[in-house]
């Protein structure tokens, strides 16, 4: 974390989002970590409540799932995704997960319950092992596994046509949110994902090639939720079998009728499953 520097906070308070149609008051903020600037939406009080989006993702994902009883509910940004800025030189899982948690030490932010998303679940549990001080606890949303997701070098040119072509990035995230029928949120997350720095399209398909950390899972003791659609494309139950088995205290749970991304394909049911797991663990 030396290369880390946290320069300064920069709150903005007031801002009117998009977000806000979906109930709720959500303020945003920048914060500055080394020479990235990380975006963020905050709302409630209480525990912290910490989500980190997967490839292609923004902090716009958890719109739907911020306003959560007893917790101060933060979604971030990562560098190169939405509205912060790009990472120079090498992209890596370890590097994201870096980024998150100078995040976290500029915001003051420990034992936090820690949410990680697909690529996202990938960086929490990265953060987890380096700085098991800032996780609390996991849950892993249809995460890759501890020894990544290889995509293989021949798909390259398809990630560059999402890239470039938005009615195929379009075809792409349908096809993992098959149960998403907001519109107007879809098109918002197809935005978003335009944003991201154009060399994370094939580097975020590398880093999580090269991602390895099955040796060092058993170090961390903190509770683990891992929760994987029955309609994933993407992550097998397999993978998601695997991530359960490489942590000493963690539990799979199966979602029936749901693709890659219950935080916006049922919301309510992934809000029940949080707050049963928040019980179970006595994090309040």
């Amino acid at each position: 974390m030396a290369d880390m520097q946290v320069n300064s906070v920069k709150l903005v308070r007031g801002v009117k989002l998009a977000y806000e149609r979906f109930g709720g008051s959500m303020e945003s903020g920048v914060v500055a970590v080394g020479a990235v600037s990380m975006f963020f939406v905050e709302m409630g009080v209480g525990v912290p409540l910490v989500y980190v989006h997967g490839n292609t993702g923004s902090s716009r994902w958890f719109t739907r799932v911020m306003d959560v009883q007893g917790f101060y509910t933060v979604a971030l940004d990562m560098p190169n995704f939405g509205r912060s800025s790009a990472l120079s030189g090498n992209i890596s899982i370890e590097r994201y997960a870096e980024s998150v948690a100078g995040f976290l030490d500029a915001r003051g932010i420990r034992n936090a319950v820690v949410v990680g998303h697909s690529l996202g679940g990938c960086v929490v549990q990265a953060l987890a092992l380096s700085r098991p001080d800032l996780v609390r606890a996991m849950v892993l949303v249809d995460s890759g596994a501890p020894n990544g997701l290889v995509t293989p070098v021949d798909r390259h040119h398809l990630i560059e046509m999402m890239r470039t072509n938005r009615a195929i990035l379009e075809q792409a995230l349908r096809a993992v949110v098959p149960t998403l029928k907001d519109e107007v949120l879809f098109q918002e997350l197809v935005d978003d994902a335009q944003r991201m720095a154009a060399p994370a399209w094939v580097g975020n398909a590398e880093a999580l090639s090269h991602f390895d950390i099955t040796s060092k899972c058993a170090s961390y003791a903190g509770p683990v939720l891992v929760l994987r659609g029955n309609i994933d494309p993407i992550i097998t139950e397999e993978m998601a079998r695997a991530t359960a088995t490489a942590y000493p205290n963690a539990r799979l749970k199966l979602l029936e009728g749901v693709g890659h991304s219950v935080i916006v394909e049922n919301p309510s049911l992934f809000l029940k499953l949080l707050n049963e797991f928040i019980a179970e663990i006595s994090v309040k």
